[in-house]
């Protein structure tokens, strides 16, 4: 029986993503673990065309041979339950420019644990990333503490959120700099940036001069880093803005690529920051870096630290910094490139819509590995052809004309939920929920039905929110009643 969008994603959120999956080993033709995976991160229409290779038999062999620890994923299902495949049409090219420099697709590695390391990055390069912020490069020596990491997971032991502990490059610096020296040898049409961070003036502008000796596109400048053991480094200069605006302004006269300091979002607001170092002569900003934060499970022998925290909870945060900065009137065409929560293409056109030329991410590729880096390059084309948009130019900033102030929103009409009788199974969570958190506007009796008060709903939408079978939509807006 097909399932609708909602259980749809809850089953296909249910795979492992097996790496050497038996399930694909187990079909003779096809390959069920790539269009899971699609379907997983919100490409429908890939994942049709993907299911439509394999056979009924294909499908019941591959759940036999499925491994998880519950119950087999039910492919079969998942694949009745999709659009019929579309034909594969020529989809438009992802490639677009970000401070003077070509990027054959908007996707890079974030500066973090996913890229130390020359066979990393180069496997990652391989896979279709358009770049690297590497990790950052620093002179002290970096010492990491074990454990490192903690997850807030939701029930699918996926991260919602993510702790980390850890700071910069352990490699001695001359063994990074050959590393980013080698990088651009061998990929010289991708991106390569590398990020650094000082204490000093000198520090500075020694470490900018040798990431431009060895041939990298463009700097990082990692203001932002909120777990340095020394003073006087990462988000301590980005809560200063006249260390942002000397640091910048020391490296940007010290070297010739694109300079980029990556904000800290410990902070109030964005604004003067961006503004301190755009003044000094940025050629763009990166935002945001991880928020500190504290998750009582890290320890280390016992003694827990605030540190820093990534992963989709961040999202909404990071968003508003790019907003922030993308809408600053002083500031116009301000080249941005935006960090936090990434997983699907669905959340980098978020930042993309807000301003952004391209994004970073990290915590994704460490629950799931490079491979994303197909449904974000697959998604983001599909959406592009179905909305007839040709360049990604075309989709930056999109978003930012329909954002208001409080004071601007239109007050004087609302929008009723509407409760879909044919699939509502009386649960009674949006009777709960309005009952205790918003107007008392849903009644629930013994028939086991909820009904909408109309004379007591402000059209809040918790309801709809919290309904667990999508059974409640919204109405047309229409004007208050006086």
């Amino acid at each position: 029986m097909p399932m609708n969008q909602l259980h749809l994603k809850q089953e296909a959120v249910r795979c492992l993503l097996c790496e050497n999956a038996p399930c694909s080993a187990a079909c003779s033709q096809g390959d069920p673990a790539r269009a899971v995976r699609a379907v997983r991160f919100d490409n429908q229409a890939l994942g049709a065309r993907l299911f439509a290779a394999c056979s009924e038999a294909d499908l019941e062999a591959a759940e036999k041979a499925c491994i998880h620890y519950d119950r087999p994923v039910r492919l079969r299902e998942i694949a009745k339950s999709l659009p019929a495949p579309t034909p594969e049409t020529e989809l438009p090219s992802l490639e677009i420019d970000f401070c003077g420099l070509h990027c054959e697709n908007p996707f890079f590695l974030a500066s973090s644990a996913i890229c130390t390391n020359y066979e990393m990055v180069a496997s990652a390069l391989e896979a279709g990333w358009a770049g690297v912020f590497y990790k950052t490069i620093c002179l002290q020596e970096i010492n990491e503490v074990s454990p490192r990491f903690d997850a807030v997971k939701r029930a699918d032991n996926s991260f919602a959120g993510f702790r980390n502990m850890e700071q910069l490059s352990e490699n001695p610096v001359e063994m990074d700099f050959d590393i980013l020296k080698r990088l651009k040898q061998n990929y010289p049409s991708k991106i390569i940036v590398a990020s650094i961070m000082g204490q000093t003036e000198e520090q500075w502008i020694e470490l900018a001069q040798m990431a431009e000796e060895a041939g990298v596109d463009a700097v990082e400048l990692n203001f932002s880093c909120p777990q340095m053991r020394l003073a006087g480094m990462g988000s301590d200069v980005g809560q200063n803005p006249e260390l942002v605006t000397f640091y910048t302004a020391y490296v940007k006269r010290s070297v010739n690529i694109p300079v980029i300091p990556k904000m800290t979002p410990n902070v109030a607001s964005m604004t003067q920051f961006a503004l301190a170092a755009h003044f000094a002569g940025a050629d763009g900003i990166s935002a945001i870096n991880t928020i500190k934060s504290v998750t009582l499970g890290a320890e280390v022998n016992g003694q827990r630290i605030v540190s820093g925290y990534s992963g989709s909870a961040v999202k909404p945060i990071a968003l508003r910094f790019i907003l922030e900065m993308a809408d600053n009137p002083i500031m116009p065409g301000l080249q941005l490139s935006g960090i936090g929560g990434i997983t699907t293409w669905r959340d980098a056109l978020d930042f993309i819509q807000l301003g952004c030329q391209n994004v970073q991410v990290c915590t994704a590729v460490m629950q799931y590995g490079y491979r994303i880096i197909d449904d974000l390059i697959d998604g983001l084309k599909n959406y592009m052809a179905s909305r007839g948009v040709s360049r990604v130019e075309d989709l930056v900033g999109e978003e930012l004309p329909y954002f208001v102030r409080a004071s601007d929103l239109d007050r004087s009409t609302v929008v009723f939920p509407v409760i879909n009788r044919d699939t509502c199974i009386g649960c009674g969570r949006c009777y709960i929920s309005c009952r205790d958190g918003g107007h008392q506007a849903i009644t629930f009796g013994e028939d086991r039905k909820p009904h909408i008060v109309g004379a007591k709903c402000v059209g809040c939408h918790l309801c709809y929110l919290i309904c667990p079978t999508d059974s409640i939509g919204l109405s047309k807006r229409v004007p208050k009643r006086k």
